[in-house]
Parts: structure tokens; C-alpha cells; sequence
């Protein structure tokens, strides 16, 4: 299926939830609507986007704003579809689709430890790579690297990954 066929069969199912991205192929959706949007992407049977393929994190760096980008598939038609979803960096939060999609559950706390956006409703958000005493969100564009670590120097010269 075509984006623009896509985009119709949204148009229908989710009216003014989603602005469309034409030169995209990508729809970006509120938080409040994201819900919503996402499962008519599942269930709807003209869509079935049954598989999300990645959920990455991003920081609009001057901007006060963070996100998420939703790549889906859809294996019995063939299609594809890019989800952008933005909150603001104050109170990040977005409503979890790891009860649509169950790989999200790891996605979305990957994107928790990384970058501090809070997914609610999941069923076991806590960091994934980093400690639980960590502080701060690495990725974030304005996070300030500590000095130490349980006492322990934290290299800031990287020249020797290079």
C-alpha cells in the first residue's frame, strides 16, 4: 500500500489525530492521541502494522522539545510507516505501546535510561543499559557529564576511541 493510500485510510479511522508528512511518507501525532493512532495501526485491517521495527529517541537540541521515532511494518501487506511523536523536555511524557507491540517494552526503556521521557503505562519502566544510580539521561543533548562515578574517574578524553 502507498503512503498517500495509508494516509487515507488514517484520514477515516483517526480524523484530525495526525498531520501527514507527504514527502515523508511520515504522520506525526500529539501524545494525547497516540493511543488512539496506534491502535487502528495494529488492529485496522486495511493497515496491520504488525511489527514495530525500531522506537528511537531524540533531542531538538535549542528546542524544548524531545521525542520518539516509530518505524512499523506491516508483513502481511507489505507497507511501511514512520511514527513521530514529540513532548516537552519539562514533564517528557508519552503514552507506552509495549501492551500493542511487546517489543516496545525494551525500546521504550532504552529510550527512558537514554533520554528521561517517561512512557506511561509501562509495565516495568526502569533503566535498561545504565545503573539505577545514574544521574541524568546521556543523549540528551544538555547533560553535563560527571566527573566521578562511585569514585571512579570518568575519562573524558575520547581521542583513543578514534
Amino acid at each position: 500500500m502507498e503512503f498517500s493510500q495509508i494516509k487515507k485510510v488514517l484520514d477515516i479511522r483517526c480524523s484530525g489525530l495526525f498531520e501527514a508528512e507527504i514527502d515523508r511518507h511520515t504522520i506525526r501525532v500529539l501524545p494525547e492521541n497516540w493511543l488512539t493512532v496506534a491502535k487502528v495501526l495494529k488492529a485496522d485491517a486495511d493497515l496491520t502494522f504488525d511489527s514495530l521495527m525500531c522506537l528511537s529517541g531524540f533531542d531538538l537540541g535549542d528546542s524544548d522539545m524531545l521525542g520518539i521515532a516509530c518505524h512499523f511494518y506491516s508483513m502481511d501487506k507489505g507497507h511501511m510507516l514512520e511514527v513521530i511523536i514529540e513532548t516537552p523536555k519539562k514533564n517528557p511524557t508519552i503514552p507506552s505501546i509495549a501492551n500493542i507491540w511487546r517489543t516496545a517494552d525494551w525500546h521504550e526503556r532504552e529510550v527512558y535510561d537514554l533520554y528521561g521521557i517517561i512512557f506511561e503505562g509501562h509495565p516495568d519502566l526502569k533503566r535498561i543499559l545504565l545503573p539505577d544510580d545514574w544521574e541524568g539521561h546521556p543523549l540528551r543533548k544538555d547533560y553535563v557529564q560527571a566527573e566521578t562515578y562511585h569514585g571512579i574517574t570518568i575519562k573524558k578524553d575520547k581521542t583513543y576511541w578514534e
